[in-house]
């Protein structure tokens, strides 16, 4: 059982009370100043080819404001040429290009004064792959076959060293140029496969063409892993806070879009992008959700530097460069 209270108490405890919220309120710190917002910023961003998605992160930090949350104003470029966006970046007609970590070493040594500021896709997308129903079932089949490919520079590097672990090399096989029809040359029969279709997208074309492709993976034959997509910056702006408060909003963006892809692909094919509301765009969102950049901003200083060796082994780059002279983490937005 509890004490009684004196009633003659009741008042005097009834008044202190009273007095209560206003020491208490006296006793609170002054309401500060909410921070104020960054400084607008505009921004060129020049995608790697045409929007597809593997730029899901992009258009959910346009459509969902966190560019401009930020305080960026960002313009999407899908380029005519995709060789073309390193070198608008490197020229200064571009702030920003989703371009390759594997292309990254061989344009420092061309001399474009490239940095990588984030990454977009952090796993391989790259296969060789040649048609189910085809008779290549194995990579020692491919010897005397014809392999299709895209853009030149990696084609005999890439199968030369994938085919060593079969005892073969580039010189058993034939390179014919499709030029960006990888699928159709595979399907018409012009080449037995194709180097450079991306798993996510050309496989699951293929399959929807009922010609389903039977990939080989280069990670899993003697390639060391890369990241597939990065974002380029120009060289004197690798240390400019503005591009930390752009990795910052594709971050946020891709929390988002892993949260809730359904919205994010709502936002995808929104407007003047309808026309992506297709089979093979579903297709390719569903299987790329799981191999964004969780953490863009991020630098595996391992990986790249592994990779740079890898291509210096092979005689693809003359000397091996320092990492920080091409491969950054952003600096703070504050800094």
């Amino acid at each position: 059982m509890t004490a009684e209270i004196p009633r003659r108490a009741l008042p005097a405890l009834a008044a202190s009370s009273l007095l209560l919220p206003a020491a208490a309120a006296a006793q609170q710190p002054a309401a500060q100043p909410r921070p104020a917002p960054p400084p607008t910023a505009r921004l060129t961003l020049l995608l790697d080819w045409f929007v597809n998605p593997d730029h899901a992160p992009i258009i959910v930090a346009q459509e969902g404001g966190h560019f401009a949350r930020q305080g960026l104003e960002v313009r999407i470029v899908a380029p005519a040429d995709p060789s073309d966006p390193p070198k608008l970046v490197a020229a200064r007609q571009g702030d920003i290009a989703v371009y390759y970590q594997k292309n990254l070493p061989l344009a420092i040594e061309q001399g474009l004064p490239l940095v990588r500021i984030g990454t977009l896709v952090p796993t391989v997308l790259n296969t060789l792959t040649v048609l189910r129903d085809g008779p290549v079932r194995t990579l020692a089949d491919l010897r005397g076959k014809r392999i299709g490919f895209s853009v030149a520079g990696f084609e005999e590097i890439f199968v030369g060293t994938m085919l060593e672990s079969v005892g073969l090399s580039a010189r058993d096989v034939r390179f014919v140029n499709v030029n960006f029809g990888l699928s159709t040359a595979l399907m018409s029969g012009q080449v037995d496969a194709i180097i450079g279709g991306f798993r996510n997208f050309e496989l699951n074309q293929l399959d929807i063409e009922n010609r389903p492709g039977r990939p080989f993976f280069p990670e899993q034959h003697g390639l060391p892993v890369w990241d597939e997509l990065i974002y380029v910056a120009h060289r004197d702006r690798a240390r400019d806070p503005v591009m930390r408060r752009f990795v910052d909003a594709v971050d946020a963006a891709t929390h988002f879009l892993v949260n809730d892809p359904e919205e994010s692909w709502r936002m995808f094919i929104a407007g003047p992008r309808r026309e992506l509301d297709n089979e093979l765009n579903r297709r390719a969102w569903r299987d790329t959700l799981t191999r964004f950049s969780l953490s863009p901003g991020a630098l595996d200083r391992n990986r790249y530097e592994r990779f740079t060796r890898f291509l210096h082994e092979r005689r693809m780059i003359r000397a091996v460069p320092p990492l920080d002279s091409y491969a950054v983490e952003p600096v703070p937005a504050a800094a």
